[in-house]
């Protein structure tokens, strides 16, 4: 086995390129914006409003919160301690919501590890990282399940959940075995669905970002922290969070946001829109 492959973070590049033409030429290459024009603009109404998910959750919230009030304060005959239990229960349910919510809505999901994984890519938010979930490959039926942005680069992370009974093993450091199974065909898969988020943000970008893949397995242990097998990088499901914050910054916060906005783009949610 190669002593390279077995390298934690996998690769030494850096996940992005600057090119080298002058900023003037750069400019010049870009195409001219479209001329700007106008729709005509919904009125907005308080029917509207009443009907959005974020109002009904602040009224469900504030419901829970005064029912609760009214019970303890009646049970114990102190309206303080009402008042206070009421805002504990309103706090707790808003804990509670934000760790079980998902932004792949439930009937959209194809699997618990892609769950997983969204759990902790979404720890992520706080140091500055932003993710996309279930985006399809235009004129394809592949997809990428999480697209990170971040400090550190731009990842493509596909969750796999496997039989945990089947080991997972490597040969040579270039062949993936889940029990008698080559996942050669996943490897490729993996590596041409980055590389296709690449060439797609690159375009629009106006220099080179290189999407870096993996597989992040759930099930069966996978015998090594992070290796890389025919391009892609392989390692236990719960490890993906320090998998992409174990490098050098490579993006600043304002290149994040332009290449979020433009994967957001170019790589169409397999869904729709929420």
């Amino acid at each position: 086995m190669d002593s390279d492959n077995q390298r934690e973070d996998g690769h030494n590049a850096s996940p992005i390129w600057v090119s080298d033409r002058p900023e003037s030429e750069q400019t010049a290459a870009q195409p001219s914006a479209p001329t700007s024009t106008y729709a005509p603009v919904e009125r907005a109404s308080v029917r509207n409003l009443l009907q959005q998910p974020s109002f009904r959750r602040l009224r469900n919230r504030a419901l829970l919160a005064i029912a609760v009030a009214v019970v303890v304060g009646f049970l114990v005959g102190d309206w303080r301690v009402g008042v206070t239990a009421g805002v504990v229960a309103a706090i707790l349910e808003a804990v509670y919501r934000a760790r079980s919510h998902s932004s792949v809505p439930a009937w959209r999901r194809t699997s618990v590890a892609e769950r997983r994984t969204e759990a902790q890519l979404r720890k992520l938010e706080r140091s500055g990282y932003r993710t996309l979930h279930a985006r399809a490959i235009p004129n394809s039926e592949a997809q990428i399940d999480h697209l990170v942005v971040g400090p550190t680069g731009v990842y493509a992370v596909d969750s796999e959940k496997w039989d945990k009974r089947l080991p997972v093993r490597v040969q040579m450091g270039k062949k993936l075995f889940h029990g008698p199974f080559d996942k050669k065909a996943r490897l490729t898969e993996a590596k041409w669905e980055a590389s296709q988020a690449s060439e797609l943000i690159t375009k629009s970008f106006g220099r080179e970002v290189a999407v870096v893949p993996s597989l992040a397995i759930y099930g069966p242990p996978v015998p090594w922290k992070i290796m890389t097998i025919r391009g892609v990088d392989v390692y236990q499901g719960d490890r993906a969070r320090k998998w992409i914050t174990k490098r050098e910054r490579a993006l600043t916060n304002s290149e994040i946001d332009r290449i979020y906005d433009i994967a957001a783009q170019v790589l169409p949610a397999r869904y729709g829109d929420d």
